[in-house]
């Protein structure tokens, strides 16, 4: 049996217990955008959030791209969320390759060089890449300017956030 079929098993005995904890339309007040990393699962959790009040949007890398720019736009400008969270994390996969290294691999590896994705959006500091998404999504013309964006790097030993300072000092 594969891990699907033992999930959708789960699944039909879990449901039975099932009670929407969300009535309606949702209503976030917070949006999300972090890895995929399994080891961020219990972001919210983690900052004492309620499930109803997030908006956690994930992929892989935390990217700033246009499906989740779509989603952030959603979230603000339909479902009326007023900040956003960006939390890029230390050890991240995407710092263990470029772009151009997976590619090599990929078009070896199948013998195909297909036109997408045209980038993986890997990157080697993780600091740097979250004030990257935190400028990309602040100057977005559809993310209001009266959207709080902040970013933040989570450490997977700690569960710790630490804030990044969205434009450091000259010099550094």
């Amino acid at each position: 049996m594969s891990l699907i079929d033992d999930a959708l098993t789960a699944n039909a005995a879990l449901a039975a217990e099932y009670e929407p904890a969300i009535p309606g339309r949702p209503a976030p007040k917070i949006a999300i955008l972090t890895c995929a990393d399994p080891r961020l699962s219990s972001l919210v959790r983690l900052l004492g959030l309620e499930d109803a009040d997030v908006d956690l949007i994930r992929n892989v890398g935390t990217v700033v791209d246009d499906d989740s720019i779509r989603s952030l736009i959603v979230s603000t400008r339909v479902l009326g969320t007023t900040e956003i969270m960006i939390v890029n994390h230390d050890e991240c996969g995407l710092t263990t390759f470029t772009d151009d290294e997976l590619e090599s691999r990929l078009r070896e590896e199948t013998g195909a060089a297909p036109i997408a994705p045209a980038r993986f959006y890997s990157f080697m500091d993780a600091e740097q890449n979250t004030r990257e998404q935190v400028l990309k999504t602040r100057t977005h013309p559809w993310i209001s300017p009266d959207v709080a964006v902040r970013g933040f790097v989570f450490d997977v030993h700690t569960g710790i956030l630490t804030e990044v300072d969205a434009q450091p000092s000259a010099g550094l």
